[in-house]
């Protein structure tokens, strides 16, 4: 679910010390640091809220800085994006690497598959990358601890190893089957919609017979 934006903005940048473009071993003066956290805490917003439609300029006026001010932390849209949900990515391939050790190799996979519904439920901008919606996920999560889509073909090849899900069924139908999902959106009379549609794509996996 959604977290505190203070909260989430600065596990985005822990383990990382930020740097100046003025050389790689010159840490940010005060001024600027507090520049990149303000930038990454209405990021964070403005992403959960409105996905990655919301442009640059309007994060930095939101933010209270010039877009240069962003770009000199953040060149690209994508980097600033990866910054703040760093964390969330990372915590779905960790969950995702103690799932592979379960015994019930279907459960572990549709496990795996509502948690990544969930948080793109709980967050347009996240739910923007998942769904492919004008981001390169592929290049975006291919580093080590942060392969959303290779995490989640691994158990699925092993719940199709184990006869549990349809052996026809690739990685991309499954990211087409969580950007549906995620299109569906409850409504104030049927808050399950999302639920149910979930269930019958458990169903709908289960191999022919």
């Amino acid at each position: 679910m959604s977290e505190p934006v203070q909260n989430s903005a600065a596990r985005a940048g822990a383990g990382r010390a930020p740097f100046s473009r003025a050389g790689p071993n010159r840490p940010l003066r005060a001024d600027a640091q507090r520049n990149r956290e303000r930038v990454l805490e209405t990021a964070f917003a403005a992403f959960a809220a409105e996905g990655l439609s919301v442009p640059v300029h309007e994060i930095a006026r939101r933010a209270g800085v010039g877009t240069g001010t962003v770009s000199r932390h953040f060149p690209t849209k994508e980097a600033l994006f990866e910054a703040v949900f760093i964390s969330r990515v990372e915590r779905l391939v960790s969950k995702a690497r103690v799932l592979k050790d379960a015994v019930d190799a279907r459960e572990a996979f549709f496990d795996f598959f509502g948690a990544i519904v969930a948080e793109g439920a709980a967050n347009r901008g996240l739910a923007d990358v998942l769904t492919g919606a004008g981001f390169d996920i592929k290049a975006a999560t291919s580093g080590p601890g942060h392969d959303v889509v290779g995490v989640l073909g691994e158990l699925l090849a092993r719940a199709q190893h184990a006869g549990a899900v349809r052996p026809d069924v690739g990685t991309a139908d499954v990211m087409a089957l969580i950007a549906g999902c995620l299109a569906r959106e409850p409504e104030p009379g049927d808050p399950s919609a999302r639920d149910r549609v979930v269930s019958v794509i458990r169903e709908g996996l289960r191999p022919i017979r």
